[in-house]
């Protein structure tokens, strides 16, 4: 593997200096600022905890299983949200059912929160759309224990839906 020369021309001293780069920098910098300073109307600020940003159509956030009319979980646990997740964030332990109709269910459906890439995919894989993804975002936890949610923290409607 050859390494390629190039000859650049060369510069002068007052290219050197790097007066007019340097003074042109601080141009934009003060043009920013005071049109921030006179003109605050113009900026995308939201005041947090009170006033929520709006969520694109797709935003993508906190899971959520959808339940039966009896208040079990739709899932079947045929693993194709398991398989389908990229990081491996979602495990899932299946066990027979006792209604004649469904074959299976979950006995244990964890995500790991910490882990998970919110892309979207295990949502995508599942035949009976048990699986979505709210807009909700704020779900911060003292713990890291407390970030791997289970079927109780995912069926539960009480974490928030927006």
């Amino acid at each position: 593997m050859a390494v390629k020369k190039i000859n650049r021309p060369p510069q002068n001293w007052w290219e050197r200096l790097y007066v007019f780069e340097i003074a042109r920098g601080l141009g934009i910098t003060m043009k920013h600022a005071l049109k921030t300073w006179f003109k605050p109307g113009h900026l995308l600020t939201y005041q947090y905890p009170e006033e929520k940003r709006p969520m694109a159509e797709r935003f993508r956030g906190r899971h959520r299983l959808r339940r039966r009319d009896d208040g079990s979980p739709v899932c079947v646990a045929c693993f194709c949200c398991q398989t389908a997740c990229p990081p491996n964030a979602i495990e899932i332990v299946a066990e027979e059912s006792e209604n004649p109709d469904i074959e299976k269910r979950p006995e244990s459906f964890k995500i790991n929160m910490l882990r998970c890439i919110y892309c979207g995919m295990c949502v995508e894989a599942c035949p009976k759309d048990a699986i979505y993804m709210t807009k909700v975002f704020e779900f911060a936890n003292q713990t890291r224990e407390q970030l791997q949610f289970d079927l109780k923290d995912l069926l539960d409607p009480e974490k928030g839906e927006q």
